[in-house]
């Protein structure tokens, strides 16, 4: 093998567009680090602009940021139709912005429940609404950062977990409607990952057991999740690898 051959053999998506969702900290931030290291072009999302800035320095490959709000269609608009522009293309949309607040069921503050399928369930969904036909143009591919939640519910997590499985529910229609047009659908599981997402915690239980469940094992961290998704989406295009479910060794559920 010729040493071109071989440098692209370490960059499976050389030239593809792709747009990460929620980039600014934990699994997005590093998917984005190892797309752009494994040859993709990127635009990067996130409510929290200032914090892509790093991103940008320490992505070896072309980058460009935005402000996204997932909840917002018409800002999910304005990032794909921003990200067409500049790049003339796009390839691949990664959903990974989410938000977790657990807690019980009653008595809970219902603000909270809607926050959570605003930004995890209807803001994937506006996400895909939006870059399909950009999508379908390239028969490019979806990825779907969803949770073992969407496995199997637990104590506190009800919300949270319909949230998960709704992402399941929607992304399984999502393949059979644009599969046999090229466009493949990616469904990655993180069990328990090393994330500030638990912060978003406001139940001070919930968010003690949350961080006793971390102290318990040893957690994956964002960029063992960013490997599996530049694993799935490096596959050859007659490959599909429709769901990915990894999970730290030491978690039972």
């Amino acid at each position: 093998m010729n040493s071109e051959a071989s440098f692209e053999g370490r960059r499976p998506l050389a030239g593809k567009v792709v747009l990460v969702t929620g980039a600014s900290s934990g699994i997005g931030r590093e998917t984005a680090l190892a797309l752009s290291g494994a040859g993709a072009r990127l635009a990067i999302g996130a409510r929290r602009v200032d914090r892509l800035a790093a991103l940008v320095e320490s992505a070896p490959g072309e980058v460009t940021t935005m402000r996204l709000d997932v909840t917002d269609p018409t800002s999910v608009e304005h990032a794909v139709a921003e990200t067409v522009e500049r790049f003339g293309r796009l390839d691949v949309l990664v959903n990974n912005a989410g938000l977790m607040q657990s807690g019980l069921i009653l008595g809970a503050d219902v603000r909270e429940w809607q926050r959570m399928v605003e930004t995890n369930l209807l803001g994937s969904m506006y996400a895909v609404h939006a870059a399909l036909p950009h999508l379908l143009e390239t028969k490019g591919a979806v990825v779907q950062v969803s949770s073992t939640a969407a496995r199997s519910a637990s104590l506190g997590s009800g919300v949270y977990a319909a949230t998960k499985f709704g992402i399941s529910a929607f992304s399984e229609s999502l393949r059979q409607e644009v599969t046999r047009r090229g466009v493949r659908v990616i469904v990655i599981q993180p069990g328990f990952v090393d994330t500030e997402l638990t912060s978003h915690i406001t139940d001070p239980t919930m968010r003690t057991a949350a961080a006793d469940i971390a102290a318990s094992m040893r957690t994956l961290r964002p960029d063992d999740i960013a490997a599996a998704i530049v694993y799935a989406l490096g596959q050859p295009e007659h490959v599909s690898v429709n769901e990915i479910l990894v999970r730290p060794t030491d978690q039972m559920h």
